[in-house]
């Protein structure tokens, strides 16, 4: 009987702990979580660290293979690109869409997007790897 009791409360825990991760099940209408990818050197933490985390590496990512095409420079051609990408089932990057400013510039911040790493893991829903949609907004102003 002990080990009955015992039995299902670690199958009560586990449970819980599981749904609180990926989704919540509220008055027989399930709601899952979509959980972000995670950066490489970023899979300690919680969800929100996870998160903090990955926002910081995109950042310093896009900031430290930024390259002002010197074509554009000279044009002082200026503007913000939008680049929409998902980062797949694998955790690699492909790019959906990139918008704005110019031709030349479009290029060079889909070659910075498309110079990600691969993640560590994959966004995930409901516990199975999930493509996560993304949208960075990168300006480009040439300080003249």
């Amino acid at each position: 009987m002990k080990n009955l009791i015992f039995a299902l409360c670690i199958l009560f825990t586990s449970t819980l702990f599981a749904q609180k991760e990926w989704g919540n099940v509220n008055k027989n209408k399930v709601t899952l979580k979509e959980i972000s990818p995670i950066w490489p050197g970023c899979e300690s933490g919680n969800v929100a660290q996870r998160d903090a985390c990955f926002n910081q590496k995109l950042a310093t990512h896009i900031a430290k293979n930024f390259k002002y095409p010197a074509e554009a420079y000279k044009k002082n051609e200026e503007g913000k690109v939008t680049i929409e990408f998902v980062v797949n089932e694998k955790g690699i990057v492909e790019i959906d869409k990139v918008y704005g400013a110019t031709k030349l510039l479009q290029e060079e911040a889909k070659r910075n997007i498309l110079s990600i790493p691969k993640m560590a893991k994959p966004g995930m829903m409901g516990g199975k790897p999930r493509a996560i949609k993304m949208t960075v907004n990168i300006p480009f102003k040439t300080g003249k």
